[in-house]
């Protein structure tokens, strides 16, 4: 039996494994059959920390859903970085993603800080797969069936990278926005030659909005950490809000800050333990 914990970040759950010091593995077929709702444990992402190197106190694999494994999650790095915090009694841990290194920190009362770094918007290091001006919004066409009727739908949305891709759109009413319809298709959209997170979003306010998103590889989720982050970015880029952000979303709040000393994000929200587990990884591989 291998241990694992059950976490979230707002709703957005994990399963999290310790694989430091070598003898675990773990493939996408094993994550995907992990993951269902229905067969397995259920989450929206598998997560496995692995020795660090370097700078970095623990590194940190992340398979979606669907058992694709991604650069980045901001949810899940605050709970990594709580488990790591409390195991090490100290106040900051620095985490390897393949997105890059995270610099994490105590925020007080359960809240967890991470330094998600700049964002990038070269079309390149999104990737795009035609070239763009940087930060400029684009607008993507969709046929989308719906019931008996055929509606064609142009989303226009800024393109970013939070060491993930994502497409951050501007609507009338994020709350009312049809998230699944809409998002699983740009998700898959041909401009992304690896998909995208898609948010959608709308201002509450000054320096306050509203988000919902579907996440590449997961599907519509309660919270996603580097989707907060880049739509604070570009609601701040479209002169929605200021450089601090409180991003609402369908399980709670983040906080995000766009630095402007060295334009990086600090993203600050809770980590939250939901149970501890054991289980045969042996009857969950094909």
């Amino acid at each position: 039996m291998t241990a694992f914990l059950k976490m979230h970040g707002l709703g957005n759950d994990f399963v999290v494994f310790d694989g430091r010091g070598g003898g675990f593995a773990l493939d996408g077929t094993t994550a995907r059959a992990l993951a269902d709702r229905r067969l397995g444990i259920g989450c929206d992402q598998v997560i496995v920390i692995q020795d660090g190197g370097g700078a970095a106190d623990a590194a940190m694999r992340i398979f979606n859903a669907d058992g694709g494994e991604v650069e980045s999650c901001g949810n899940a790095a605050r709970c990594v970085a709580r488990l790591l915090m409390e195991e090490k009694d100290r106040s900051s841990v620095a985490i390897d993603t393949p997105g890059g290194l995270l610099a994490c920190s105590d925020a007080g009362h359960g809240a967890v800080t991470v330094d998600m770094g700049a964002p990038k918007f070269g079309w390149r290091d999104i990737p795009l797969s035609q070239a763009t001006g940087d930060k400029t919004p684009i607008q993507l066409p969709l046929d989308l069936f719906f019931g008996e009727r055929n509606e064609l739908w142009a989303a226009t949305g800024t393109p970013v990278s939070v060491g993930n891709p994502h497409f951050v759109v501007p609507v009338g009413n994020a709350a009312a926005t049809a998230v699944y319809e809409y998002g699983s298709h740009l998700s898959k959209h041909p401009t992304f030659p690896r998909g995208t997170n898609v948010e959608f979003f709308s201002p509450l306010g000054k320096d306050r909005i509203r988000m919902r998103v579907f996440e590449r590889g997961a599907g519509v989720t309660r919270a996603c950490g580097t989707g907060a982050c880049a739509a604070a970015v570009v609601a701040h880029l479209r002169g929605m809000t200021g450089r601090k952000t409180e991003v609402v979303l369908d399980g709670g709040s983040l906080w995000i800050e766009w630095r402007e000393s060295d334009e990086h994000i600090a993203m600050t929200g809770p980590a939250s333990l939901s149970f501890r587990g054991d289980v045969a990884l042996e009857d969950f591989a094909q």
